[in-house]
This record gives structure tokens, C-alpha cells and sequence, in this order.
């Protein structure tokens, strides 16, 4: 699934670290998640939303497979 994080993450000025911290997951999980290798529990979607005062839809790109 492809995201914004690292944009939105970057554009409020917040390091990995500090989102992590803020979110109680580690570092590892939040560069796996920007890069795409990891898909959020719908929880640490919710909580991605509200720390960022957005939508989740804002954060995440579904795009289903045209097969």
C-alpha cells in the first residue's frame, strides 16, 4: 500500500524517532511503513490520523489490483 507518511512526517518537521516515540512503535516500524513494506494495524492507522490531524485516506493510497 503506498502512503504519505514520510512527506507528511517530514513537511511537520518530526523525525522517525520522535513519531515513534509519540506513538509507542519503534523507529524500524515507521521507516517500514514509509518505504512500503509494512501495512498498518487499523489502530496505528487511527492513531497515525489523529497525530497528524488527518484523515486516514490522506495518509494511505488503497489501490486495488486490476487483475
Amino acid at each position: 500500500m503506498k502512503n504519505r507518511l514520510e512527506a507528511l512526517r517530514k513537511s511537520h518537521g518530526v523525525s522517525q524517532e520522535e513519531l515513534a516515540a509519540a506513538l509507542e512503535v519503534s523507529r524500524q516500524t515507521i521507516g517500514s511503513l514509509e518505504h512500503g513494506r509494512y501495512n498498518p494495524s487499523i489502530i496505528l492507522a487511527f492513531k497515525l490520523a489523529r497525530y497528524f490531524n488527518t484523515t486516514i485516506e490522506d495518509i494511505f493510497i488503497y489501490e486495488e489490483d486490476a487483475t
